[in-house]
């Protein structure tokens, strides 16, 4: 038979869905033309489409030895290699077809994500970044950089990709569509993502991944019926995996305790168990489930799994956190002395209704309830916790890498020019109401006081404070995306740490600078809602507190709140999570004396509850 009729019917075989046929043709002429290109090729595709892996990767390392120069042929082992699941062989392959031609956008994508699947996030991003600049056109691979960028914590180079990802649509391309979806649900843009599932539903009503998705986002959108008729539609389908099966019940899990059913969740969890050595999350959730039923032991020995599996990983993925002398809770934050502050030149800065008004404590104080507090006032404007002082720092080292150490070395036009990019960044994350003062929640800004000082001196500040005991319980029970704050979380004892360090140097910065400070105590704003708000909106100038009291109405109203209190706050204000860590209390005797500091300086007794 002529070779290059045959070529055309095992082309035309694997195009109609026959590889076996495809196969048969290539390995009856092989005999005659052992080395040829093209016949080889097909035939590693025709044994890719059956599934027969280890059997392609043999035809790809012939190629490879016929062809060695061929970026192609690498390329197409390394794709072979991974699916055999060699990803060691895998990566040398990948390596190999980047020597041979650096500027190839398909391996550089491919090789990246195939970092990602490894957990080598850092190496993922770069390889996908440098893809990006070959293409800056590339949709695909913008968006798995973005979702790169995601995982190793850099938000900022991630929003730069997806800036625009509106003007791609539509992208005829279900996977797509739904990778794109996944990464911005990683940057809290739950709206967009909701909107990408949604349309992708439309026309691919049973597509498993999209319809999960899109149901655990709605539950964090607090649209507990949305999310769970879908989860529902999801274990009425057919042919679910025991892996699919898995993450629905999870959701189911969290629906239950969302609706005050600890029990159901309880057998939801232990009916599942986790998905693989890996799920951290699992065993968040089984601690949660087992104090919402007042088994504290049970809760304990769940999260100390959690804490151990979160720990290992977190070893891979930021080992930076664990370097000798690192800090409990590091900050790039400048540290910021009265004799270096006695140095800042005067210059001019916005009044007070001109400066946002920050919201600041250490995380799971309270910020949030504050938060949904103002922005269910008319007059203020609030936004999910952004990391604006991180870039603006990085900004400024970017430029002049003695400014982080000396903000003495700002001028008028570096302070006017860095608000700019501040209210250009809020601008980038809602829709500014002009008539409305922007309040910028974000509990660890706590740290960066001296830069909130040099560009808003002016600016009204609330610190969030609530008894030491139950903010460590609190974080210790929740599995942080930040790689800094899990690192934190990682014991009561460094959670502890974590906590006296980053007050004491709140304290220090407000006898440096001496902001005007409201110390809105959670449990003072619980015993006593209404006076509190009344002594909330006094602070901040307001005319009328009654919006304040009305938050939860509010909060409901809303698409989406972005931090791990979503659920709590769209109920009425109550004193559940008062002293809640008395019940815990044999577990604390080791971590008193650390917060022995605070708890005085706070006036927070504790001798009574032993």
């Amino acid at each position: 038979m002529n070779l290059e009729n045959t070529l055309t019917e095992i082309v035309a075989a694997i195009q109609s869905g026959q590889p076996h046929r495809a196969e048969g043709l290539a390995r009856a002429m092989l005999p005659s033309h052992p080395h040829n290109e093209s016949l080889l090729v097909l035939l590693a595709l025709s044994l890719q489409y059956q599934q027969r892996q280890q059997e392609a990767v043999s035809v790809y390392a012939e190629l490879t030895r016929i062809y060695p120069h061929s970026a192609l042929h690498w390329g197409n082992y390394a794709v072979a290699l991974n699916g055999a699941q060699d990803l060691d062989g895998a990566k040398a392959a990948y390596g190999r077809a980047l020597d041979l031609d650096s500027s190839n956008l398909t391996i550089r994508d491919q090789y990246g994500m195939l970092l990602f699947d490894c957990r080598e996030y850092s190496a993922a991003r770069e390889m996908l970044l440098a893809a990006h600049l070959l293409n800056k056109d590339a949709i695909t691979v913008r968006v798995h950089a973005a979702k790169a960028c995601c995982l190793c914590q850099d938000f900022e180079s991630a929003a730069e990709l997806l800036r625009h990802w509106r003007a791609w649509l539509p992208l005829g391309d279900d996977s797509l569509q739904l990778e794109l979806a996944r990464t911005l649900s990683l940057r809290n843009e739950t709206v967009g993502a909701a909107w990408l599932l949604e349309d992708l539903l439309i026309h691919q009503p049973d597509h498993f991944e999209a319809k999960l998705l899109l149901a655990t986002i709605y539950e964090r959108q607090n649209r507990l019926d949305d999310s769970e008729t879908l989860a529902q539609q999801i274990i009425d389908s057919a042919g679910n995996s025991r892996s699919q099966k898995n993450e629905v019940e999870h959701l189911l899990a969290s629906l239950a305790l969302r609706r005050k059913q600890p029990e159901r969740a309880l057998r939801l969890l232990l009916g599942a168990g986790a998905q693989d050595d890996d799920d951290a999350e699992h065993y968040f959730q089984l601690a949660a489930v087992h104090d919402k039923r007042g088994d504290v032991a049970a809760a304990l020995q769940a999260l100390q799994k959690a804490h151990d599996i979160s720990d290992r990983l977190l070893r891979i993925d930021a080992p930076e956190h664990f370097a000798p002398g690192v800090a409990a809770l590091p900050s790039e934050a400048p540290r910021i002395s009265a004799e270096q502050y006695r140095r800042w030149p005067v210059l001019m800065a916005p009044d007070m209704l001109d400066s946002p008004i920050f919201v600041v404590g250490f995380p799971r104080s309270g910020t949030t309830l504050l938060e949904q507090m103002l922005d269910a006032h008319p007059g203020l404007q609030s936004m999910d916790e952004n990391p604006f002082f991180n870039r603006l720092i990085n900004i400024l080292r970017n430029h002049d890498a003695r400014v982080p150490k000396d903000l003495s070395l700002l001028c008028q036009y570096d302070c006017d020019e860095l608000r700019k990019r501040y209210h250009t960044m809020v601008g980038e994350r809602i829709e500014r109401n002009s008539a409305a003062r922007l309040v910028d929640k974000n509990p660890l800004n706590m740290q960066w006081l001296p830069m909130i000082h040099r560009l808003f001196p002016a600016a009204k500040i609330i610190l969030a404070v609530r008894h030491p005991c139950d903010v460590i319980l609190s974080c210790y029970m929740q599995h942080f995306r930040s790689h800094v704050l899990a690192t934190a979380c990682g014991s009561l004892e460094r959670l502890a740490q974590a906590y006296v360090d980053t007050m004491q140097q709140w304290c220090a910065d407000v006898q440096v600078f001496k902001p005007d400070v409201l110390v809105s105590r959670y449990e003072d704003l619980v015993g006593d809602f209404a006076g509190q708000a009344e002594r909330i909106a006094n602070f901040l100038d307001l005319d009328d507190c009654a919006p304040l009291m009305q938050f939860d109405k509010h909060a409901r109203s809303k698409s989406y709140i972005g931090t791990p209190s979503y659920s709590q706050v769209i109920e009425p204000i109550n004193r559940k999570a008062i002293e809640r860590w008395t019940r815990y209390r044999e577990v604390f005797r080791p971590v008193l004396p650390i917060l022995q500091p605070m708890l005085e300086y706070w006036s927070y007794p504790v001798e009574s509850n032993f």
